[in-house]
């Protein structure tokens, strides 16, 4: 390996001293003794390289196991870098890229391999001590006089070995951000995938396990929205599921967040119900912003699932994701029904799309189950907008005024189950009034309020115009 100094002589950061004059005389002739010195080590590399791969694994319990995994590649590693990083000692214009070249590849290699940093940084230093240690007991032991010489090029020889250390960790972090990113991006695709129900049945083994979910799972899926001109990057930090455990994806198509609720488990294959397929207990975790970060960027997945989860029966419902969920009031949620394992999920996100929009544009939220006339409305757009004109036309054509306050206590009326003192209560006005306000609406639009029919399509139209009208 590359560092030529032992770690307990390596200088320190901070404002060096100033370095004395070199004497050009005594520098060539240093430098003398050095090539002399790396040519005999360089007649005897393989037994070094032998030497030191023992080290490695004597002192390093990282390389230990890199050896166990992979003998080969670990050897063919220590073997390039002695014999570039060597022979840079005594030709360092024509080998000094090469010898760089191999660093960074050892760095990148054991970044791929999950090797630890300190561990490899450790390996260089070792390396270099090594080697240090034998161009002194080299000289020493042929050339006892000119020992002495060595210490006029102890700083360039130090210097070599940082500048080998820094480009080997350069390339370790360098690729360590491409792995993460490449990590990120398939979860992303994968998240994806589900949501867009075009994930491949036979690929949901491999899905399940990299996002930490149960194949066979009970799930429902909710999409958060927040008003144009809010922040809503990050909508784990401000839509929480106290207790469920969820996997967040932002989706730039829809200006939202979808998450991905586990409400529990499904027993299989012998299985006990409640039972995860990792042997674990599913259900209550953290909320979206409290498990530890998978990374994800602010336009993909976050690869969370809560951390340990609790049990949840085969009676949960997605009522019980609306009782638990704390949003801001603007914020507009869309929850769809539960479904059944990994391959039901692009159904639910489906639904709650259609239950977003069923959402009151002044934010809410709605369970897809508990608003199913809303939803048929939202579902065919174009024929709720003409449900809504032939059936409200009379009032939306009266003054503003006039036309708010006849929608208005037509839609509490409904609202208190056909109850005008209730109404009343709520409108802040007399029972007569509600009751008159009542008949004109009859009269302008042709409907009963006795007749159920009429009543039906009197409800889906105010639906339709205040879900649909801009």
């Amino acid at each position: 390996m590359q560092h030529l100094v032992p770690a307990h002589v390596r200088a320190q950061p901070g404002t060096r001293s100033p370095v004395p004059a070199a004497r050009p005389a005594v520098d060539a002739e240093a430098l003398a003794v050095l090539h002399r010195a790396a040519r005999a080590l360089m007649a005897g590399l393989p037994e070094l390289g032998e030497r030191l791969v023992d080290l490695l694994v004597a002192r390093e319990p990282a390389y230990r196991a890199a050896m166990e995994a992979d003998a080969d590649s670990v050897r063919d590693e220590v073997r390039r870098s002695l014999r570039l990083n060597v022979g840079s000692l005594i030709q360092p214009g024509e080998l000094r890229e090469a010898a760089h070249r191999c660093s960074w590849a050892i760095g990148r290699a054991r970044a791929e391999r999950g090797l630890p940093l300190d561990a490899l940084l450790r390996a260089f230093r070792l390396g270099g001590g090594m080697i240090w240690q034998e161009l002194v007991d080299e000289t020493t032991r042929r050339h006892p006089s000119d020992a002495r010489l060595l210490v006029h090029v102890a700083a360039d020889v130090w210097n070599f070995v940082d500048d080998h250390c820094a480009v080997a960790a350069d390339a370790y972090r360098q690729t360590e951000r491409e792995l993460m990113w490449r990590r990120e991006n398939r979860l992303r695709l994968m998240t994806a995938a589900l949501l867009d129900g075009t994930a491949r049945i036979a690929d949901l083994p491999a899905t399940a396990a990299a996002l930490g979910l149960p194949e066979h799972g009970r799930y429902a899926v909710v999409l958060a929205r927040l008003p144009s001109g809010r922040a809503f990057t990050d909508v784990r930090g401000q839509v929480s599921l106290a207790g469920l455990r969820v996997l967040w994806y932002r989706d730039r198509d829809s200006e939202g967040s979808y998450g991905i609720v586990l409400l529990g488990d499904l027993p299989h294959d012998g299985e006990q119900p409640g039972r995860g397929h990792d042997g674990g207990l599913l259900g209550a975790g953290h909320g979206p912003g409290s498990a530890p970060a998978a990374e994800a960027g602010p336009d993909g997945v976050d690869g969370r699932v809560g951390e340990r989860p609790g049990t949840h029966g085969p009676d949960v419902d997605a009522g019980e994701i609306a009782r638990r969920l704390t949003a801001p009031p603007v914020a507009r949620i869309g929850v769809s029904p539960v479904v059944e394992g990994l391959a039901a999920i692009g159904d639910a996100r489906r639904l709650a799309d259609t239950a977003l929009r069923a959402c009151p544009r002044v934010g809410g939220t709605v369970v897809l189950e508990e608003h199913l006339p809303a939803a048929l409305v939202v579902s065919a757009p174009v024929l709720g907008a003409a449900l809504s004109e032939r059936v409200l036309g009379p009032l939306l054509r009266l003054d503003l005024s006039d036309r708010d306050i006849m929608l208005d206590t037509l839609t509490v009326w409904l609202a208190c189950d056909g109850s005008a003192q209730r109404a009343a209560g709520r409108l802040y006005c007399h029972r007569n009034t509600v009751l008159n306000r009542l008949r004109r609406c009859e009269q302008l639009t042709g409907r009963s309020l006795t007749r159920p029919a009429d009543v039906v399509e009197l409800s889906l139209a105010l639906a339709a115009h205040s879900l649909l009208d801009p």
